[in-house]
Parts: structure tokens; sequence; C-alpha cells
């Protein structure tokens, strides 16, 4: 793509740039109807190299057209990148853009997580990530770098988790939520399910002291780490459906945030996962 093949927009009242008008305000109420939002230079290029969606249109700055020549390469045809001047483009976003850099990509259809985990490979290592209640999108987006980062298979969510492609979410998870395989709905419980029918052993994080100690756990061959929400944590019934597991503190102090929770987990998985054999003696 050149830039004289960027289509110009004038004005903020243009149709061709309606999927981004007042993007907080669509954030909040879920008005994006199957669309997403994707924000900055580095999901944009995930989005464009790596990504599992469709993508419809492409919104930058007129200034950040020559620093990203290199990524609008993958363009792909026919679809549409629109350039406007700062103003313009703040006028429409409803809020300064300072990173100048929005597409808009369609979500797929909604896979429930029974249902993805039956379409999975049924033998062999897997890793998989299981949040329920995570309400704060911060946390399910560092949640997801998190699981790319430990090379975990896939992330089931349960319905009340946020959505793993809102804005912000996608961000915080620098593009992981837009390759990663994922499912969100149902229940925890549902979850739980979901992961054992697949043959994983459930590992169910928790502060309560007669957990067992992770550091001390084998790594089975397939494993889901079931992650709860920030404060309250997993409910007791879910908890007595898998094998409780606690990451070791000091003395006093019982928990940390979810999501560093989830990487230290994911974390001891990888590591037990590419250790050397050990050495005959």
């Amino acid at each position: 793509m050149t830039p004289a093949q960027a289509i110009r927009i004038e004005r903020p009242d243009d149709p061709r740039v309606e999927a981004y008008v007042s993007i907080r305000e669509r954030d909040l109420t879920g008005g994006h109807a199957g669309r997403f939002i994707v924000e900055g230079k580095v999901t944009l290029e995930t989005l464009l190299t790596r990504g599992r969606f469709e993508v419809e249109s492409l919104f930058l700055c007129e200034t950040r057209l020559a620093p990203l020549a290199g990524i609008l390469e993958h363009v792909p045809e026919g679809v549409p990148v629109y350039v406007a001047a700062q103003g313009v483009m703040d006028a429409v976003a409803g809020f300064p853009m300072h990173r100048g850099v929005l597409a808009c990509g369609r979500k797929r259809i909604s896979v429930p997580p029974a249902e993805f985990s039956r379409s999975m490979r049924q033998d062999g290592r897997s890793t998989l990530l299981l949040l329920s209640e995570l309400s704060n999108h911060d946390n399910v987006g560092a949640c997801f770098r998190n699981a790319a980062a430990f090379g975990a298979d896939a992330v089931l969510l349960d319905g009340a988790s946020c959505d793993p492609l809102y804005r912000k979410a996608i961000r915080v998870s620098s593009g992981a939520a837009l390759w990663l395989p994922f499912s969100q709905g149902g229940t925890g419980a549902e979850l739980i399910a979901a992961a054992e029918a697949s043959g994983h052993e459930v590992w169910a994080l928790t502060p309560r002291r007669d957990a067992d100690a992770l550091p001390t756990l084998k790594v089975p061959e397939r494993v889901a780490l079931l992650m709860g929400a920030e404060g309250p944590g997993l409910p007791a019934e879910m908890i007595a459906r898998a094998r409780p597991v606690r990451i070791p503190m000091t003395e006093g102090f019982d928990s940390v945030n979810v999501a560093t929770a989830a990487a230290i987990a994911l974390a001891h998985v990888f590591a037990a996962r590419v250790a050397p054999p050990p050495s005959a003696s």
C-alpha cells in the first residue's frame, strides 16, 4: 500500500469511519456490533501478520503513514485504509488519539468452551489457562500475554469474564488476544468440565494453606490452570472439583495480582516442559 492509495477523511461525520466514532463509549456499552478495535503499532502489526480475525479497515493519522509503510504492506487487498489530520481523528474517536493508529476487525462466531475442547488434539502435551469471573480488562489482557509468553495452547474464559477483544485488553495483551486461540462462555464449572473432557488435569490456584505447593508438583502431560477473580478468588465448590495449588509466599502475605499468579504458574509448567532430562551418572 502506498500513501496515494490511502482514503482521505476530511470530516468527523464521514460515514466511512463510523466504526471508530466515540470508541470509549462503545467500549463501555458493547456497541461495536460484532466488531473490535485495535489501537497502536504493535497490535496493528500483529493483527495484519498473524491475527486470526478478518480485518475490516484501518484508520490512521496522516503523520503515521510513512513510519508504518513496512507494516502496511500486509494490509489485505480490498481493505480500506483511511487517513485524517490529527484533529479530525481525535474528533471521530472522541478523545486525543496520540498513537494515531486504529484498525477495525470482525469477531468470529463464538464456539462454547465445551465444543472448543472437543476440537482440540486429545493427546500429547497441552497447557490451558482457565479464567473465571475476571472482570478487569487489564488482568485479562495480562493473562493472555503471560499465556503466550509461556506457551499455553489456549485460553478458556467463562461468560462472566470480560471480552479479551476489548480494545484495552488487546493492547495489554501485546496483541496475544489476536492470535492465541480462546473460547468464552458458560460458567467456571463448565470450564473445568471442558478441560477435563479433553484430558487435562485442572489445577485451581488458591492461597489456601492446605493446597499443594506449586514448586513441589510434577507437571502432567496435559494441565489446565484455573484462575479466579481478583479479591474473592475461586469459590470453594470449584476448588473442590480440581486440584488446589498454592504459590508459596512470605509469612503474612497470601496473594498477588491474578495475572502475576498466572505468570508464576505458567512459568512453572513451561520450565518443566523445556527442562533437559537428568543426566545419567
